[in-house]
């Protein structure tokens, strides 16, 4: 930029010069000549400032090319899919290109999404076999089914797309997503890791469950996902099962925030173990892509892992976080929340929650209800629809 005031300063004291020549000349041809090297100095002006335009402008492209990429995961059901512990690429790929079909939707390509629908519904015929083969022998009738709903529910999604019905596209690709799911589901029969002993006291959810909150306002239905956070979500499932959090208010509201609850009636600061007669607390459990165990008590900035995104992360709102003091990672005891921000405000592995906070489950129905709840309401009952089986008291 010096350089470019110097050619600058330079230009303009030549010009001045030439310019004051230009009355003492009579000649035409000298006259031109004066007007040329005029002309040479104003294009060197340009084109110096072109070149810091042009630096700005790569300087901001390399800007945006810092920040995180645009559509990142925010269905709770996807996050879910995506945090199975399972590797089948073939279904993998079926699902992704399924959630992949969201900007065509909104941008009314329908011809491309035909298309794109009639190019899945022929993968699926040549993967069948191999999806079949990639399932436990005991689960590949049931499998077999499943495939045979999810060529229906692609049938149905490519003839919405044909006649440009949203509303039935986007139901038709719930159902078949869902149905991903369920055989991606029936890869899992083994839990994936070994829960280091230290925990052996502390009640794990070896799977996942299915949870109703009834509130004052209504219900939501979550789900707790033991896979990747089993200690985290054996504690909160144990805490159900004894009804708990029945009749408990909504303790801290701080607006498209965090709504939270799980403080105990009474002096107690959390769950008192009736075998030990003390607090129980349970640890900080985050787990991330391509590790085999979760770490505890260690937050991401312990670990320097400033970029990492978890498994479960805080990307969506409805996200079930368990709470701890600011004083220690492991005191967390009976106190949950559930995360309120907008994913658009707060992607993941960029907010100030991933990495510092466990996430155990996201709630995937009753958004609406979600939207009422203030600190002035109170859970009536929490129970378990499904997935208690999954509960072991300890190690």
């Amino acid at each position: 930029m010096y350089g470019c005031a110097k050619v600058q300063i330079e230009a303009q004291s030549l010009m001045q010069a030439d310019a004051d020549q230009c009355f003492r000349v009579w000649s035409m041809e000298h006259a031109q000549i004066l007007l040329k090297r005029v002309y040479g100095y104003i294009f060197a002006i340009i084109l110096c400032f072109s070149t810091v335009i042009l630096t700005s402008l790569s300087t901001v492209d390399r800007a945006w090319a810092g920040l995180p990429p645009g559509n990142a995961v925010t269905d709770p059901a996807a996050l879910l899919r995506d945090a199975l512990p399972i590797d089948q690429t073939d279904l993998q790929d079926l699902q992704h290109r399924l959630e992949g079909t969201s900007d065509d939707v909104r941008a009314k390509r329908w011809n491309a999404l035909a298309k794109s629908i009639r190019k899945t519904q022929g993968m699926i015929g040549k993967k069948r076999l191999a999806i079949l083969n990639s399932l436990p022998d005991q689960e590949q009738s049931k499998g077999s089914l499943l495939l045979d709903q999810l060529d229906d529910h692609i049938e149905t999604l490519a003839i919405a797309a044909e006649h440009e019905h949203r509303d039935a596209f986007l139901n038709s690709r719930r159902s078949a997503l869902a149905c991903i799911g369920n055989i991606e589901g029936l890869l899992v029969q083994e839990f994936p890791f070994t829960i280091p002993e230290e925990f052996a006291n502390l009640p794990r959810l070896l799977g996942r469950a299915t949870v109703q909150f009834s509130t004052n306002k209504g219900d939501l239905v979550a789900v707790v996902d033991g896979y990747n956070a089993p200690i985290t979500a054996g504690a909160f499932i144990d805490l159900v099962q004894r009804g708990f959090y029945d009749d408990l208010p909504f303790i801290r509201a701080e607006d498209f925030y965090v709504l939270q609850t799980g403080d105990p009636k009474g002096p107690d600061e959390g769950f008192i173990d009736p075998k030990t007669k003390q607090i129980r607390n349970v640890p900080l459990e985050i787990r991330i892509p391509g590790e085999e165990v979760p770490f505890y008590n260690q937050t991401f900035e312990d670990l320097g892992l400033f970029k990492a995104t978890p498994v479960l992360p805080f990307a969506t709102k409805g996200t079930l976080g368990w709470a701890h003091s600011d004083s220690a990672l492991d005191d967390g005891s009976s106190q949950f929340f559930l995360f309120l921000f907008e994913p658009e405000l707060t992607p993941a592995g960029l907010n100030l929650i991933d990495g510092r906070y466990a996430a155990f489950g996201y709630v995937v129905d009753g958004f609406d209800v979600l939207e009422e709840l203030t600190g002035t309401d109170k859970i009536l009952k929490i129970r378990v629809l499904e997935g208690d089986n999954y509960l072991e008291h300890h190690g």
